[in-house]
């Protein structure tokens, strides 16, 4: 009774999972061996669209373009979080205000109204323009080079850093202070203490975010989409730009597919090496690297 009390708990999610997650993921594996485009009807066509997609310099540069943005972005936005849940750890005067705070962008950053306002203040005469006139530099174009569009996109998913920055704080609260006292003890000077206590203890932390930031930027769509699009000669032209395209104004959903098991593939690969490389500098509480 108990175990079919249960069943009746968890149908909903399984419905959902089966319907909304399951079935769509089988299918777009099978639509990637067809050229499907809304209209007419399914023709297999097996590998082609795989085919065509590695001869296509436009989804070869999306693969380019986001493995740089990946590579940029994720040990920035983890190193600022850090940084920041170990200034927020300290116990000072309307700290939770702070904590609030620095994790809004996390909430925000996806918002239509978010990309424009970042859109606007880089423009020529944007705020951030402003202060570098004001500093005494001079006016940087940001959206007509290929290096000034990256930046600004990378620099809005470095922004936000909030969910990182929460789940580092919840690491670095659960250090025993002893060892911060036996160190200190021992003459550590805090730099020092931070490297060879603090990080060792919340490497399983930092594993766990650096995958799971891996792989929310090789999905990163809305902030590049709204703030640069394409960008100077398909400089910030992301894989989920290139299947967007492909899917909603061409409507080669079989080829799009295609591409998205690539990216899916490209997922899979790089999270597994991470999984591989672990044992060398991931220690757990029991003492083992496993």
């Amino acid at each position: 009774m108990k175990k079919k009390i249960g069943l009746i708990y968890i149908l909903p999610w399984l419905i959902g999972f089966i319907f909304l997650t399951l079935y769509p993921f089988l299918n777009s594996l099978y639509i990637s061996f067809t050229d499907y485009n809304l209209i007419n009807k399914m023709n297999f066509i097996g590998f082609e669209n795989y085919t065509k997609l590695f001869k296509d310099r436009e989804f070869i540069n999306s693969i380019i373009v986001t493995l740089k943005y990946t590579f940029i972005t994720v040990p920035l936005q983890l190193a600022f979080a850090l940084f920041v849940a170990f200034i927020l750890n300290f116990k000072l005067k309307g700290i939770n205000f702070f904590r609030t705070a620095f994790y809004i962008p996390s909430l925000l950053g996806a918002n239509v109204a978010i990309a424009v306002l970042w859109r606007f203040i880089f423009e020529p005469n944007g705020l951030i323009n402003q202060i570098l006139n004001f500093l005494g530099f001079s006016t940087i174009s940001w959206f007509s080079t290929p290096g000034g569009s990256l930046t600004v996109i990378v620099l809005l998913k470095v922004w936000q850093f909030g969910s990182a920055m929460l789940i580092f704080l919840a690491a670095l609260q659960e250090i025993p202070k002893e060892l911060y006292e036996a160190a200190e003890i021992d003459g550590s000077s805090k730099i020092r203490t931070f490297f060879n206590v603090t990080i060792p203890l919340i490497t399983p932390t930092i594993f766990f975010n650096l995958v799971m930031q891996l792989i929310n930027a090789f999905q990163e769509f809305n902030g590049p989409f709204l703030v640069t699009g394409k960008g100077p000669l398909n400089s910030t032209y992301l894989i989920a730009m290139y299947i967007y395209d492909n899917s909603f104004k061409f409507f080669k959903m079989g080829y799009a597919s295609a591409a998205s098991w690539v990216l899916f593939i490209l997922i899979v690969v790089f999270t597994l090496v991470l999984f591989g490389t672990q044992k060398k500098w991931v220690y757990y509480s029991d003492g083992g690297n496993d």
